[in-house]
């Protein structure tokens, strides 16, 4: 008996059989199933709204916009003396304004070689003051009065 050589073909005589399709396995959502009970096939804008806010894809809200900041009513009165004292010296400020005494000098910033400067906002009212150098000689001449919210330039003499 000769046996029969497989060509990989079926036979003519084997029936064929549908092969079983397997089930698809349902799409996993990155999304907890809701569990809220359907009462209608309709979708409700409330409930597109509420699903948008539970899965993160909506816009936050707009922010109000910031109250506008309230104005300053607080004025700088600025000294200027316009003088180059000489190098290793100070200009002291003396006075009856704010912060200031005839008894003792508060120094002065040093603006630029021939420009010294001191400012309060605490001031409410013009005051009388002098310069003095190293809080030792004075300035010649009367008292000079500051205005009050502006810049006041002197050129003192000694």
């Amino acid at each position: 008996m000769k046996k029969a050589t497989s060509t990989g073909s079926p036979s003519r005589s084997a029936k064929k059989v549908p092969a079983k399709r397997a089930k698809k396995p349902a799409e996993s959502s990155a999304q907890a199933p809701s569990t809220a009970p359907v009462t209608s096939s309709r979708v409700t804008k409330a409930a597109v709204a509420a699903a948008k806010a539970s899965s993160g894809s909506f816009a936050p809200p707009a922010k109000k916009p910031a109250a506008p900041a309230p104005v300053s009513t607080v004025s700088t009165t600025a000294i200027l003396a316009r003088i180059d004292v000489g190098f290793g010296n100070l200009l002291y400020i003396r006075g009856e304004g704010p912060g200031l005494s005839w008894d003792r000098g508060v120094p002065m910033e040093c603006a630029s070689s021939d420009t010294w400067a001191w400012s309060t906002t605490a001031a409410s009212r013009p005051f009388a003051y002098k310069v003095v150098i190293n809080d030792e000689q004075w300035s010649v001449g009367d008292d000079y009065i500051a205005s009050v919210g502006v810049g006041n330039t002197v050129w003192p003499t000694f």
